[in-house]
């Protein structure tokens, strides 16, 4: 990264992190606040990646990657997964044209909420895990499949959904969520600062317009939209897990026990500084594999499973320590730990589960024999 870009995310952070503490105290709340939609659009967010002339700042997913450490830093609740990663990361990575272009105006001045239904669990898109499937009727095209675990769908003015058409191609289907035979309906999770929901489609009539191209190799440009999604929410994770390392840093320094901070203890040291040394390696895989995503390199997909595997297992694993090294106030409701251990836990089953991309990494060094030995959860241990 040149020193000008590195200044930009430093500039970019710095803004970030200072505008979402001025939103709310998230974790503080037994309902974390919402952040002024209106105001992301106004502070440039949600048009990072939209290109300049259609009113975006025709930036990269690497600055898109900066805001979403600091959402997961702050435990944000906001539709910027749905929308802006996956909304505008499927409608660029569509053929272009002046509907699309319209769209994209619309996200950017935050005038429209996206949802893009993908198979969730899935690292790759292969013919079984493409949830939704285009067949031909007299008259027109028809949808059917399900997806589960959609990001921001129950609120979403437009639903992009990832299918197969009827030569198997995966293409993208673009439905409204109250269409007739679409059924979207908002799932119960014990993360309180995500809305996932559940798209069923039986039948729904698709004319020829809704049926969005990839660009290029539909396959790869499919694979492309997956390995975003495991990126970002590896970002989140990241921004969880340096949330909850420095809250514990902070509280080892005035927290005192026999007459003295619990932080100069030894054992206490020790664990902060093996904290330290995990964030610092998820930090650098994240970074790598966004590098090579916003590259495009053909081998981005290995670094994005490498990220998000590491990533989302430390989330849970920093915001576990923090709970016992807090203490008994860990454990209370207004300690606000428990909203980032939930969102981390969260993290981790998204977009493929760490042992779904450690088996992806394994199978890239080894592609022709059985990785590993079968555990307790259907995956392998790697």
């Amino acid at each position: 990264m040149s020193d000008d870009l590195a200044e930009l995310h430093d500039e970019l952070r710095s803004v970030a992190r200072d505008l979402l503490a001025r939103q709310g105290d998230g974790a503080a709340s037994t309902n974390p606040s919402a952040v002024d939609w209106a105001l992301l659009a106004d502070a440039g967010w949600l048009g990072l990646e939209v290109p300049e002339r259609l009113g975006g700042a025709g930036a990269s997913f690497a600055e898109v990657g900066v805001v979403l450490e600091e959402l997961g830093r702050a435990v944000t609740l906001s539709p910027y997964l749905g929308t802006v990663v996956l909304g505008v990361g499927a409608l660029l990575a569509v053929e272009p044209r002046d509907a699309t272009d319209h769209l994209l105006r619309r996200v950017a001045a935050g005038d429209a909420l996206l949802a893009v239904a993908l198979v969730d669990g899935a690292v790759e898109p292969v013919a079984d895990t493409t949830p939704f499937a285009l067949t031909t009727m007299s008259g027109g095209l028809r949808l059917d499949g399900r997806a589960d675990l959609v990001p921001d769908v129950s609120r979403s003015t437009l639903l992009l959904v990832l299918a197969s058409d009827p030569g198997g191609d995966p293409v993208l289907v673009e439905i409204a969520p109250d269409g007739e035979g679409v059924t979207v309906t908002e799932e119960v999770v014990l993360d309180t600062t995500r809305h996932l929901g559940s798209v069923v489609a039986d039948g729904a009539a698709v004319g020829p317009d809704a049926v969005l191209r990839l660009a290029g190799d539909p396959q790869t440009a499919a694979a492309r939209l997956l390995d975003r999604a495991a990126l970002a929410v590896a970002f989140d994770s990241l921004g969880v897990a340096r949330a909850m390392l420095d809250a514990t840093v902070e509280y080892v320094k005035v927290r005192h026990q026999f007459g003295r901070a619990i932080g100069s203890f030894q054992a206490i040291k020790h664990a902060c500084a093996d904290l330290l040394v995990e964030v610092t390696v998820a930090d650098e895989l994240v970074r790598q594999a966004t590098d090579a995503v916003v590259a495009g390199d053909p081998e981005a997909g290995t670094a994005v499973s490498m990220a998000k595997a590491r990533t989302s297992d430390l989330g849970v694993a920093v915001a576990g320590e923090a709970l016992q090294l807090h203490g008994g106030i860990g454990y209370t409701w207004e300690s606000g730990i428990h909203a980032y251990l939930k969102r981390a836990a969260l993290d981790r089953s998204m977009f493929g589960s760490p042992v779904a991309h450690r088996r992806r990494i394994a199978t890239r060094y080894r592609p022709d024999g059985p990785v590993g030995s079968p555990d307790t959860q259907g995956g392998h241990h790697v």
